[in-house]
């Protein structure tokens, strides 16, 4: 895979605010959160004989503590220095280490699966991101990101980002269900799951030859 340049990306995951959902107190944001969750238990539940996980763009470990209850032989790993400061505290007993999505630490097929949740949509590169992954991944990946148009339009609704149409600052990409489902057989392999938790996409996938 060609080097990517990390001093000309224009993502900037050092700037953004990656703990609002987990600390906020509103009802409806409890309820999106566990309901987002809830639909990736349901899809590992899905994924045979996983002996070691992955997640790639922990953020400050709030996502690692709910996969962690779900799945044993948990990693993860963060690319902003002081996120992972913060994972590690709120996970001390997981290794937790930083890499960049586009050059993992893992050998070839070493891992059963990987996590990319909420991570894409920030990548200026989401293809070569999806190739370094299905180099690492073992069998498979599950991954999430905003639906669209139906994030933007909810963020409108709640008198947010309206300038920018309702995009949340730091979003460099956007899918619907359909063109999220491409991408991902396109680079990784066969979808062989789906969870629809609003307003997200998560899919469960499993790596081609």
């Amino acid at each position: 895979m060609k080097k990517i340049d990390h001093s000309k990306l224009k993502a900037t995951p050092e700037a953004e605010d990656f703990s609002g959902k987990y600390e906020d107190t509103n009802f409806i944001s409890r309820y999106l959160v566990n309901s987002y969750f809830n639909s990736v238990k349901r899809l590992l539940k899905k994924s045979e004989d996983i002996n070691s996980a992955h997640e790639i763009g922990c953020g400050e470990g709030r996502s690692t503590i709910k996969l962690n209850k779900m799945i044993s032989n948990l990693t993860a790993s963060e690319y902003v220095d002081n996120l992972i400061v913060k994972a590690k505290n709120n996970n001390p007993d997981l290794n937790i280490f930083q890499e960049s999505v586009y050059e993992l630490t893992y050998d070839n097929s070493s891992v059963d699966i990987v996590f990319l949740l909420e991570v894409l949509e920030h990548l200026d590169y989401p293809e070569a991101a999806l190739d370094e992954i299905k180099r690492i991944s073992k069998k498979y990946l599950i991954l999430g990101v905003p639906r669209e148009p139906l994030w933007c339009f909810l963020n409108i609704c709640r008198f947010k980002y309206w300038k920018s149409f309702g995009n949340t600052p730091g979003h460099l990409n956007h899918w619907s269900k359909k063109s999220i489902i491409k991408l991902v057989e396109k680079k990784f392999g066969k979808v062989i799951a789906i969870e629809s938790p609003i307003p997200w996409t998560i899919v469960l996938a499993e790596k081609s030859n």
